[in-house]
């Protein structure tokens, strides 16, 4: 005598049983599917940059056990690519994360700081003009609300001329060098390795001022999401690891040319050319970040005192109109684990 209600619950407890082993590999699949998901990191041709190139190219992310995906952008294109949630990382200098923060409210933590800009970004004039104070009345190309309207600003200051007295002419900085060899302009604020092409397309032409004479002013950093650093902070903690070993390779005698070769490689320009560039950027290693992380140092020298400075010429040139609390914008979590 067949019994149907008990052949009836037990297929169903065994189709429960099946259900919830599938859902259960469907979910340790889809949670090894997320876990395996590369962070991406936004770069692009600025020297200290493009040094992650070396780690890319020699595998040490993989070797770390950390998936990355650096997506290679123009610089401009990287801000809106990291604003609009694109990325979850992003090379920036420290200046441009606060035009991130005014203008769209992206939120960003600065986790670590690859160099201070020391000479790789200049202001450069044409030929038969030898002083900032004779830029007077000029007309300068700047990607305007970025880094290198900042470090004009500053230039002039020095001299005790302001912002408003030379007329600016916004240009997209890869198209600086044309600008000034065409006559459309008679300086630029550019940085490396559009420097560079500068005095190749301009003979003659002539820096007037740079990084160099004001270090620790201009920042370049790595900020993340504050999304991705609290989901996955160990591997932030890992990519910065990776971070020391680029630095160590770069400046060791014995490596040192290899490096230059895969980061002109990356640039396409001459290894000869790039090694005369690279110098510019003084990259920080782990234990200079910590000095540099430290808060409520003003000017120059600390990232808040430079990004002090930033927020202050950012809301004086209308880039946005509040003030930030810049500390809000920096995390030194990962850098305060790995050095005490």
């Amino acid at each position: 005598m067949s019994h149907p209600s008990l052949f009836s619950h037990l297929a169903s407890g065994l189709r429960s049983t099946a259900l919830a082993l599938t859902l259960g590999l469907a979910g340790l699949l889809g949670s090894t599917a997320q876990a395996a998901e590369p962070l991406k990191i936004g770069y692009s041709d600025y020297p200290s940059f493009v040094a992650w190139e070396v780690a890319i190219q020699k595998g040490w992310f993989k070797d770390a056990g950390v998936d990355v995906q650096f997506v290679w952008f123009e610089y401009s294109p990287s801000l809106d690519a990291f604003s609009s949630g694109k990325l979850d990382g992003l090379n920036i200098a420290a200046c441009d994360q606060l035009v991130i923060a005014g203008a769209s409210k992206a939120v960003s933590k600065t986790i670590l700081i690859s160099d201070f800009t020391d000479g790789n970004d200049q202001i450069i004039a044409k030929p038969g003009i030898t002083s900032l104070k004779e830029l007077k009345g000029k007309k300068v190309g700047v990607e305007v609300g970025l880094v290198d309207h900042l470090l004009l600003q500053e230039g002039l200051k020095s001299v005790g001329l302001k912002i408003e007295d030379v007329t600016l002419v916004n240009v997209v900085t890869t198209d600086l060098p044309q600008a000034l060899a065409s006559g459309q302009v008679e300086a630029v604020a550019c940085w490396q390795p559009s420097v560079n092409q500068t005095f190749k397309l301009v003979p003659g032409a002539k820096t007037l001022f740079s990084s160099k004479d004001l270090p620790g002013l201009i920042y370049d950093t790595l900020i993340v999401t504050p999304e991705s650093l609290a989901k996955r902070k160990a591997d932030w903690v890992t990519v910065a690891k990776v971070w020391e070993k680029v630095v160590a390779y770069v400046q060791d005698p014995a490596t040192k040319d290899e490096s230059i070769k895969i980061m002109a490689a990356r640039n396409g320009v001459d290894p000869v050319e790039y090694a005369k560039i690279f110098p510019g950027s003084r990259l920080h290693t782990l234990a200079m970040n910590k000095a540099a992380f430290a808060l409520g140092k003003t000017g120059a020298g600390t990232l808040f005192g430079a990004q002090v400075i930033a927020d202050e010429f950012n809301r004086s040139n209308a880039v946005y109109k509040d003030k930030l609390d810049v500390a809000a914008y920096q995390d030194s979590s990962v850098i305060d684990e790995l050095v005490k």
